[in-house]
């Protein structure tokens, strides 16, 4: 059994640690209330602009924007991921990371030439490690990723798709679903897919021709309508991945502190028992004294 000096070392030091834990946890929480009010907003919009260009796309409409035509060869992908700058954060980065490698060997077995962007210290150490090179990084993205940084990147994405430079883009981030529930994914944002299903239109009630009067033209206005929606979906994704890190940022350290918690208690007991048989013993010696001097 460990000395009682020990003890009281050992249960100090955990106590120290318990209260950075705590900390954490409160600061996660503060800011995973913010970042989550921020993706709600997000999510309304993107939803909307979605529906009406999915409306579009299905109206009998002489004019296609180019980010809505399936290229005839996916040969240049551009792949992004989305990880923390800071760990402590449980199993977030990993999840992410166990998406997007898969996805990256597949693509270079199938001779595809890929280029590799990641947000997020831990992502980059990851790939690092890996020996994936990487393109272009991002470490300027916290909690509140700002929307004319994240435009950016996307309006580079459009155009490089626009010109031909780009024939996919992928991005794997942790998708935000509710406050009890966030999942890892790789999604492919270029070309723009199936935005009925994103937006939760109901296919069988929009089955039917929608008749549009357009004005100025259907050309000018899916000109920038396809782009906007695009640049909405792209910036939920930063939103997504600030709230998923928050949340498992604020389990880890719940979980981390309670931990603690259960240490220090199992300690205070050893500590206990430890003075116990300390107290017991110096009794006896005292008692023993005594009777020798009898």
């Amino acid at each position: 059994m460990a000395s009682a000096r020990i003890l009281v070392k050992r249960r100090k030091s955990i106590r120290n640690i318990r209260k950075i834990t705590r900390t954490m946890e409160l600061i996660a929480t503060a800011r995973f209330k913010k970042a989550m009010d921020r993706a709600s907003e997000a999510a309304a919009y993107t939803r909307k602009i979605n529906e009406i260009v999915a409306d579009l796309a299905q109206s009998d409409l002489s004019f296609s924007h180019p980010l809505l035509q399936q290229p005839a060869e996916e040969q240049n992908v551009a792949v992004l991921v989305l990880t923390s700058n800071r760990g402590l954060c449980g199993g977030y980065n990993g999840g992410i990371l166990r998406q997007a490698l898969p996805r990256i060997r597949q693509f270079e077995q199938d001779g595809k030439h890929v280029s590799l962007e990641v947000s997020g210290k831990r992502g980059l150490s990851f790939m690092k490690f890996e020996g994936i090179p990487v393109d272009q990084s991002h470490t300027k993205f916290e909690d509140k990723p700002g929307f004319d940084e994240v435009n950016e990147i996307a309006a580079r994405y459009v155009a490089g798709f626009v010109a031909g430079r780009l024939d996919r883009v992928d991005v794997a981030y942790q998708q935000y679903l509710s406050s009890s529930k966030q999942a890892p994914i790789i999604e492919t944002l270029l070309p723009i897919g199936d935005l009925a299903g994103s937006a939760g239109i109901d296919e069988q009630a929009n089955g039917a021709a929608i008749d549009y009067e357009l004005l100025p033209s259907a050309e000018e206005i899916l000109e920038e309508l396809v782009p906007a929606a695009f640049k909405a979906r792209f910036f939920k994704c930063f939103l997504d991945a600030a709230v998923g890190e928050q949340i498992a940022r604020m389990v880890a350290m719940k979980s981390a502190t309670e931990n603690a918690d259960e240490m220090i208690r199992d300690i205070s007991q050893e500590y206990n028992r430890a003075r116990q048989t300390q107290i017991t013993s110096e009794l006896a010696e005292i008692i023993g004294g005594a009777a020798a001097l009898e």
